[in-house]
């Protein structure tokens, strides 16, 4: 055993990032396990995965661990950008008031476990920042220590007590929320993440029914239909104007094509392709002939293309009044089938007022929709790609922020580089969404960036204080661990009843967004966008997030003053 370790300890020395996957691929695995409603998830999993490899000793720097935050914190908040600054308002106080009741319950948890137990100034604020995981308690604990008079050698000690309770404390600090966002929240409601996510996003899209992957309608409203004509005397156009939403998109006569033209007259027996909406080819079909199979030569390939609205003077009209302003050669086999508004699709209707920036999907065979968007404004080609310039000063932008630091008194409150990150990643998504020609980004890129960045952070936290943790509870006993898991989970269990039952949030998935934010606790934030599988948690993530950040750092002053 002694030499497999020390195997191990000489490989993880010469590439330290080996441990790094390797916690991954065993805290994730472990992550997918199922204990009835209960499953770890892959983010605990992989902080466990990575506490249990440190004992052979990890050297990691931290350079990567703040890389791998920064990129998820980013790419969560680009993700849910225009979503959040459409929710600011009154309905943010009930966030704000979340972080608030936390923050108090917090305080009140820590003095009390230290009174009780007669634990010093240093240990109790040493539970504060690793039972709350805010590690800017640890500088404004030792701030405020160095002020209230005692000796220095006492004083150093004192400080000496904080980053041992920090270490006992912190790993379950980031377990605990997990466990109850993840598990307790949904059993204590009666409602899954998933599903209640899954309902916000259908009302927040204000009853347009946005199609998940791999979701088609099983009756699509746009349809191509064959028919052999059976009436005589009729044209192109005759039959075009049965119904608005009609268009007569090939023909075959004697098994060859023939031109189709606005004045092409039809002959009995000739087989052509409508293409329009259900009801109108329906009915048109049934005035001309016989609805036929698939039929040799007569096929078609449609397009569907997302095109910005860029053309001035239908900026305010009505999506009526900006239709009929194109010409009916423009217009012919083109159909509008999607209208979206800062990421938000919206229902179609004639009275809808056009914005700057609007997108809407056009669909009709690649001549038409070139077209008809040329006319319009700017087809936004799909692509892979990623606007790596435009991200990376995203990036870099709220590393930035993170540095500014204001002084409350002699407490120094600051974002920090996550709260910096979060922050320009919902501007740069807002902005994005209503200038959608740069900042590409994939959906599947950024979902990568949220998960392998906050995995990666979390298992990096585990191979830096694992070791420590460990040492320090086997000298000082579990109770110091112990004093931990309450001061984690009292305050989450309280601000939960509160939500609940004075705040009466009634939606899981947001509820779970909420309360993650109100600890900032980054890590169950994590297993909650990946129940819910969108990104409804995130606006009330990022609002009580910000709010939480900000109240938990000054508890560490109120602790040195109370304890």
């Amino acid at each position: 055993m002694h030499a497999f370790t020390a195997l191990l300890s000489g490989l993880f020395g010469a590439c330290p990032e080996m441990a790094l996957f390797l916690a991954l691929v065993i805290g994730c695995w472990i992550g997918r396990f199922r204990f009835g409603s209960f499953q770890l998830g892959g983010v605990a999993g992989s902080l466990l995965a990575a506490v249990l490899i440190s004992q052979v000793g990890v050297h990691i720097d931290s350079g990567i661990k703040s890389v791998l935050f920064a990129l998820f914190i980013y790419a969560v908040g680009y993700q849910s950008g225009p979503q959040f600054f459409r929710s600011l308002g009154r309905q943010s106080l009930k966030e704000i008031l979340m972080a608030v009741v936390l923050a108090i319950t917090g305080l009140i948890t820590v003095v009390a476990v230290a009174r009780i137990f007669h634990l010093d100034k240093g240990l109790a604020a040493g539970l504060a920042a690793g039972g709350l995981t805010q590690s800017a308690i640890i500088g404004t604990a030792g701030s405020s220590l160095e002020k209230i008079g005692l000796p220095l050698a006492q004083v150093q000690q004192l400080q000496g007590n904080v980053a041992v309770g920090y270490a006992v404390t912190y790993i379950f600090g980031s377990i605990g929320p997990i466990l109850l966002c993840v598990n307790v929240l949904p059993w204590f409601m009666k409602r899954g993440i998933r599903e209640d996510a899954i309902r916000a996003e259908a009302e927040q899209a204000g009853g347009v029914h946005v199609m998940g992957e791999g979701e088609v309608s099983a009756f699509p409203n746009l349809v191509g239909r064959a028919y052999r004509l059976t009436q005589s005397d009729l044209t192109v156009a005759s039959v075009e104007s049965m119904a608005a939403g009609v268009t007569v998109e090939q023909v075959l006569r004697n098994g060859k094509p023939a031109g189709v033209g606005a004045d092409t007259p039809l002959l009995p027996g000739d087989q052509i392709l409508l293409v329009g909406q259900r009801p109108d080819v329906l009915a048109a079909g049934q005035s001309i002939g016989q609805e036929i199979g698939e039929v040799p030569g007569l096929d078609l390939s449609l397009i569907r293309r997302d095109v910005v609205l860029s053309r001035k003077d239908f900026i305010g009209k009505t999506v009526d009044q900006c239709v009929q302003s194109l010409s009916a050669a423009v217009r012919h086999g083109v159909y509008l089938v999607a209208l979206s508004r800062a990421g938000k699709a919206v229902p179609i209707t004639g009275s809808m007022q056009v914005k700057d920036g609007d997108i809407v999907t056009l669909l009709g065979t690649s001549a038409d929709v070139q077209r008809a968007a040329a006319q319009i404004g700017t087809i936004l080609l799909p692509s892979i790609k990623t606007d790596l310039v435009f991200h990376s000063l995203g990036v870099a932008l709220g590393l930035l922020i993170g540095l500014g630091v204001v002084h409350m008194g002699s407490v120094p409150l600051t974002l920090g580089s996550g709260g910096g990150a979060l922050l320009s990643g919902l501007l740069f998504g807002w902005y994005q969404s209503r200038h959608p020609v740069m900042g590409n980004m994939p959906q599947g890129a950024s979902t990568f960036l949220v998960d392998f960045g906050l995995a990666g952070f979390v298992a990096v936290t585990g191979l830096q204080t694992g070791q420590q943790a460990i040492a320090t509870i086997m000298q000082h006993g579990i109770t110091l661990f112990l004093l931990g898991v309450v001061v984690t989970l009292v305050p989450l269990i309280l601000t939960m009843f509160f939500g609940r039952y004075v705040l009466r949030y009634n939606n899981t998935a947001i509820f779970a967004g909420a309360l993650a934010g109100s600890r900032s606790a980054n890590p169950a934030f994590g297993e909650v966008l990946n129940k819910a599988g969108n990104a409804v948690p995130t606006t009330p993530f990022a609002i009580t997030y910000a709010v939480a950040n900000v109240l938990l750092t000054l508890l560490g002053p109120l602790v040195v003053a109370f304890s």
